[in-house]
């Protein structure tokens, strides 16, 4: 089941604006990375179904693959 996207707190600029590059989930982690042509600022948002946790980051752009295949590396 794909969870309902959340608007980001990283990028603010409306819905519409932001896209998603890339999402998967493995084991009820879903991971979903967005780009927001406006800011052209990208970030990462990271839910998990087990716990209910999610969190959302601002990724720097050289580093968006690392982040999207490890986001907990990425975050700590």
């Amino acid at each position: 089941m794909r969870l309902k996207r959340r608007a980001t707190a990283v990028i603010t600029a409306s819905q519409d604006t932001v896209r998603e590059l890339a999402y998967r989930v493995n084991d009820g982690i879903h991971v979903s990375l967005f780009w927001n042509p406006v800011s052209d600022a990208v970030s990462l948002s990271v839910d998990d179904d087990r716990t209910g946790e999610h969190f959302e980051l601002p990724v720097e752009r050289d580093r968006a693959l690392f982040a999207f295949n490890h986001p907990f590396a990425y975050a700590g």
